[in-house]
């Protein structure tokens, strides 16, 4: 097999100007009529959540089941990426799986969504007569269920097996078509493949809008939190001047690559969330914080199928499960690609657990330490907390809730520093992974990196200056891109256990002999 850093197939210009003249084009329609364009987007996305929705949600689950499985089996042990040793320590190999998607995520909503479960209980917990204690648990455990274990597994497990498999192994371009190799063979590289062409640019797209969508929004929040603590005015001007520093360090991060910037950047932000989290269970309500961490995590383990497969209220699904699960989807490719680059040398038992089991809890647990303490200041002084949520939304709540704690002010900025970084990190590794994705190899151009994280600060800074409605309006098309994902996604449910069998026999850990017998004896058990 060619070693695949010199395995160089050129720039896809087809996907290129296909992915980025749709997305200038989504700029465009947005600047000349934003409402109208927020009505189709609004109706393409009620139509996605209608028609795919429980689609999704046994999508999802069986990821997480197949992945957990093959962990557990004997083809855990199958080494990923064709090396015997891993190419990074684990910490810093983990750091950068913590700062993808849903950790970035997860900094705007750690804050707001326990207390929006809080204040009104997800409909399949909701009893007559609960008391504000009793809505704690509940409330927290939907929130570790939307960025627990199942979000995760979606990004970076079964999927991610197949895509090391065809890359590592078998030397096909490290792209979102691959992951249909093992169905569709050698075909799906062909030039002209429609099937891979299509797979390639929905893929970029869909990553592309769930990038923008949060640095537009961490604009809004930095400079809610600037006015609020430093009285910087919270104008177009000052949330376009933070989007251009975040596009700034995403940008050189981006530039020097995987092995240098990206790696040092999450490991300095792994490190500075860890500080701000053990400040807020030191700071903050401590038995409160680990109470409900426990008792949430219990209660979402223990309802974890029915959580899973709800589908009792269509309009809440809709805002809350299916949106999220969309919009992980949406990034389902580009984080497997991601992944698949800094795992080399990891097994699947490895993999599994990193991606589908520990980092869930870290997020969880940062869960617990922000929205928990917020709760917890809720409950002892009602309005303490979610009158700032319900009048100035997200960025409001997180600095109500540093406003409670003992050194608030150092806390708010420590959190202000964290969540720049954080969404720097997912800019700068989702930029990469575009740029994987139309070279097909491990190590993009330089420029390319860099023009992507540029696009992306750039749409998203003007998005703000048509208005706050044109960012979540780009945020509920990922979800809408999603469809075409999801269908990309499935192939590796059931490909994943295939393709673990054979790099089984391949390392010794299964003997072809065995192999055979097993294949023989369900095939004579199907007839």
């Amino acid at each position: 097999m060619t070693d695949e850093t010199n395995r160089r197939t050129g720039l896809d210009w087809v996907a290129f100007i296909i992915s980025g003249g749709f997305l200038l084009l989504f700029l465009v329609m947005s600047l000349v009529n934003d409402t109208l364009m927020g009505e189709w987007i609004t109706s393409a996305f009620d139509f996605s959540v209608k028609f795919f929705g429980a689609f999704w949600q046994l999508l999802l689950l069986a990821t997480f089941i197949v992945g957990v499985a093959l962990a557990l089996s004997k083809y855990g042990k199958v080494k990923l990426g064709n090396l015997n040793k891993p190419e990074y320590g684990i910490f810093r190999w983990v750091s950068m799986i913590l700062c993808t998607l849903l950790a970035a995520g997860g900094v705007f909503w750690a804050a707001g969504e326990p207390l929006y479960h809080y204040l009104t209980t997800p409909p399949l917990f909701a009893e007559e007569g609960m008391t504000p204690a009793e809505s704690v648990v509940p409330g927290l455990a939907q929130s570790f269920f939307h960025w627990g274990f199942t979000a995760w597994a979606s990004l970076g497990t079964v999927t991610t097996i197949v895509l090391m498999y065809a890359h590592y192994h078998k030397g096909y371009p490290l792209k979102p078509r691959t992951m249909l190799y093992p169905m569709f063979g050698e075909k799906i590289f062909r030039k002209g493949s429609i099937v891979g062409s299509v797979a390639d640019i929905v893929s970029i797209i869909a990553v592309a809008a769930g990038t923008i969508g949060p640095i537009g929004f961490l604009g809004l929040q930095v400079g809610y939190a600037l006015q609020y603590l430093f009285d910087v005015p919270d104008t177009i001007f000052t949330q376009s001047v933070v989007i251009i520093f975040l596009v700034v360090i995403a940008s050189i991060s981006a530039a020097t690559g995987v092995d240098k910037g990206i790696q040092l950047l999450s490991r300095i932000n792994v490190g500075l969330a860890l500080v701000l989290m053990v400040g807020m269970l030191i700071l903050g309500p401590t038995f409160f914080i680990i109470d409900s961490f426990i008792g949430a995590e219990a209660f979402q383990i223990q309802n974890f199928v029915r959580m899973s497969l709800y589908r009792g209220d269509d309009g809440w699904l809709g805002y809350w499960t299916i949106f999220f699960w969309g919009w992980f989807i949406g990034f389902g490719p580009a984080m497997a690609m991601f992944i698949s680059r800094i795992s080399r040398g990891r097994s699947i038992r490895e993999l599994i657990m990193a991606v589908a089991i520990l980092a869930p809890l870290v997020s969880n647990f940062w869960f617990s330490a922000v929205g928990g303490s917020g709760l917890f200041y809720e409950m002892k002084t009602p309005g303490s907390i979610s009158d700032a949520l319900n009048n100035s939304g997200m960025p409001a709540a997180v600095m109500a809730i540093m406003e409670q704690v003992p050194f608030g002010t150092v806390m708010a900025s420590g959190f202000l520093v964290v969540t720049i970084v954080f969404v720097a990190t997912t800019a700068d590794s989702m930029s990469y992974s575009v740029a994987v994705t139309l070279t097909g190899h491990a190590h993009p151009p330089r420029m390319l990196r860099v023009f992507w994280a540029l696009l992306f600060g750039a749409i998203a800074s003007t998005l703000l200056g048509i208005g706050e409605s044109s960012i979540q309006t780009l945020q509920n098309f990922i979800v809408v891109t999603a469809v075409p994902v999801s269908i990309l996604m499935l192939p590796p449910v059931w490909l994943a256990p295939k393709v673990a069998r054979e790099m089984a026999v391949d390392q010794g850990i299964v003997s072809q002999e065995t192999q055979t017998a097993s294949e023989t004896l369900k095939e004579e058990t199907s007839s």
